[in-house]
């Protein structure tokens, strides 16, 4: 029997991942990330599957390929965290592209509401019995202009959500699908005419903090930032100066560009947690969320269903479908 090891394992993939394997693979289930510090668990076995927060580089890879483990499974769909141009000729990454781009676009607008409705507030109030409704007044979001940044599956779900509450859309993608019926524009455009900017495009040298201080200056006053794809596309410091003088309204953030250390673990211990996110969670207007957009039964189904299916691919010999290339 072929073994798996699969690391940054909570109960909840555990179990999607029990139910689906059917005694298929021997998976060996490993609570830490798989780093220089863990790669020695991979020894022994035929595969590795890692998750979004894991750091595959140059030294990882190079032990993977020693310990004669030819693939690598991504149970998410990025993979800012492989160095891809190294791993190539080296070692197979095969990816989850999509195994729901309806949860992370729900939990998107579910921050959008939380916010413009302040649900956040109210919840807390009446948890005391305080039915007073004194600053918690919201806004519509009919009529509002969105603008959203990457219009591959997520990026659409999104868009229909919006149009389904009457706003008006403006989309920004390098690569425009014009048969979606967007009014794609430049991202100038976009971050000057939206009153809500919501970001659902990959992590890249080209999107790296794409909102940064200098773009935050573009936007109307009072704009709202939503981002549930990767923390790197916000400049951290420069969105908490835009909360902090009021030029951006609210933000709701599913992610953080320095959540390695800190996201799917209890830290609630830690003394050592940096101010940037300290100071963010700390803001009324700030409704952060530890990278739980994909987090629906659905969806974890669906990873662990594509992942299985991936190294069933690879160990066959058949096409390859999921595989990411440098």
């Amino acid at each position: 029997m072929k073994t798996l090891a699969l690391f940054d394992a909570k109960n909840y993939d555990i179990d999607s991942f029990e139910k689906l394997n059917n005694g298929r693979y021997k998976i060996t289930y490993y609570d830490t990330k798989l780093t220089m510090d863990s790669v020695s668990l991979a020894k022994d076995k035929d595969a590795v599957c890692c998750f979004v927060n894991d750091n595959i580089n140059k030294e990882v890879i190079d032990k993977l390929v020693e310990y004669g483990i030819g693939v690598l499974l991504l149970r998410c769909a990025g993979y800012n965290n492989v160095d891809i141009e190294y791993a190539k000729d080296k070692l197979k990454i095969l990816r989850v592209p999509a195994y729901s781009p309806f949860a992370v676009a729900e939990h998107a607008f579910a921050l959008l509401l939380t916010l413009e409705r302040k649900i956040h507030k109210a919840y807390l109030r009446t948890r005391e019995f305080n039915f007073e409704l004194s600053g918690l007044t919201g806004h519509c979001l009919h009529n509002q202009t969105v603008g959203i940044i990457g219009t591959g599956k997520i990026g659409q779900c999104f868009a229909e959500i919006c149009k389904g509450f009457g706003m008006k859309i403006l989309a920004y993608d390098p690569f425009p699908n014009f048969d979606l019926g967007y009014e794609y524009v430049s991202l100038d455009r976009l971050i000057s005419e939206s009153k809500i900017i919501s970001l659902h495009c990959p992590l890249t040298e080209g999107t790296y903090h794409i909102i940064n201080k200098e773009n935050i200056e573009k936007m109307q006053d009072r704009v709202v930032i939503i981002n549930t794809s990767r923390g790197g596309l916000i400049d951290s410091k420069a969105l908490l100066e835009g909360l902090e003088n009021g030029k951006i309204r609210g933000a709701g953030l599913d992610v953080y560009e320095e959540e390695s250390d800190l996201f799917f673990e209890d830290n609630s211990h830690r003394v050592d947690i940096d101010d940037n996110i300290r100071l963010l969670i700390s803001l009324p207007n700030v409704v952060l969320t530890a990278h739980q957009g994909y987090l629906t039964y659905e969806a974890l189904y669906n990873i662990a269903e594509t992942t299985l299916g991936n190294l069933d691919a690879y160990l066959k010999g058949e096409e390859l479908v999921n595989e990411v290339k440098a």
